[in-house]
């Protein structure tokens, strides 16, 4: 009895592992969705299909290729700020990473 309680916590062991790992996989595939969704959104706006724009009102400058590169870090969840650069930020928002986005845009 006590081997097939040892072997079954092993099971439940190995089973919370792969939930853990799927649950990160399902948060980076969600948030590379979002991101992706939002630059198709942008393309098109570039493009003039959904333009909202305004006569005489100036465009934002686009950020370049770094700054993108930074973002799509940022929403495949690792940190971007000085503090904690290339961790995985677990899901959690980072408010110095944010303030760095922020200002670089």
């Amino acid at each position: 009895m006590e081997k097939q309680l040892a072997a079954l916590c092993e099971q439940v062991g190995g089973l919370k592992g792969e939930l853990s790992t799927l649950l990160e996989e399902n948060q980076r595939l969600t948030m590379e969705n979002d991101y992706l969704h939002e630059r198709i959104q942008e393309e098109r706006a570039v493009n003039g299909k959904e333009t909202g724009k305004k006569k005489g009102e100036r465009e934002l400058p686009i950020p370049g290729e770094g700054y993108d590169n930074l973002a799509r870090l940022y929403e495949e969840g690792f940190h971007i700020c000085s503090m904690q650069f290339g961790s995985t930020r677990r899901g959690e928002d980072c408010l110095f990473c944010l303030e760095f986005l922020n200002k670089a845009k």
